[in-house]
């Protein structure tokens, strides 16, 4: 039943016109681009963290049935200078509150390979994400997009984070997003849905559900 009305969201979702990353990305603000081969970051210095990030999502490659189970782990991005770098040790201390969360690509999105499953790991896609948001919220979001990219045969996915409140740090001043936006669009299926997701500690995660998160993607496009 919910792979039907799942099937039948997709079909009342359309687009007259051709999305594109230059509709929600402006790649002059990124004072870098982190290029993993499979996907992209836009990162900031001033935040130490990621502003945007693109990538495709290929349904025969997400959800396989061998699953890689082991991760691997978290990594410095050393293509960034060092003074810009965010660090593993950074999140120490902070975990009960604020968690090292995935943010363009999750590690179930990569797990069919243990080299694309590595690219996940990069600090450079890490940003400081609320435990519960993060645990409970988010990903239900990144799980949809697996299930588009299965459904569609791809779906390519942005990740959007705003940063609101620059006193609002953990450690080595890395400045924690206030929301998070993902976009999801296909342009042969006619397919663009968007999400937004406030980074706040305490959200009622039980009675959370996927379209409580759905905006007008209108209101992203620049």
């Amino acid at each position: 039943m919910k792979k039907q009305l799942l099937f039948i969201l997709l079909l009342l979702t359309s687009i007259s016109y051709a999305a594109s990353l230059e509709d929600y990305v402006d790649a002059k603000q990124c004072d870098q681009i982190v290029d993993k081969q499979l996907y992209k970051i836009c990162y900031s210095y001033k935040y130490k963290g990621a502003l945007s990030g693109w990538v495709t999502l290929y349904g025969d490659r997400v959800n396989t049935k061998d699953d890689i189970k082991k991760r691997p782990r978290f990594y410095n991005e050393k293509t960034i200078p060092m003074k810009y770098r965010t660090k593993y040790k950074d999140y120490t201390g902070y975990g009960k509150d604020w968690n090292r969360g995935h943010f363009i690509v999750a590690d179930a999105d990569f797990d069919y390979n243990k080299k694309a499953l590595n690219k996940a790991y990069t600090m450079a896609n890490i940003i400081p994400q609320s435990a519960k948001v993060n645990q409970r919220t988010w990903t239900k979001v990144e799980r949809y997009g697996r299930t588009l990219a299965q459904k569609l045969g791809y779906i390519n996915s942005i990740s959007i984070a705003k940063y609101d409140n620059l006193n609002n740090k953990i450690g080595n001043d890395i400045v924690i997003p206030t929301t998070l936006y993902r976009i999801y669009y296909n342009n042969d299926a006619k397919f663009e849905r968007c999400f937004k997701y406030e980074n706040i500690l305490d959200i009622d995660y039980k009675s959370d559900k996927l379209r409580d998160h759905e905006i007008d993607c209108k209101v992203l496009r620049r």
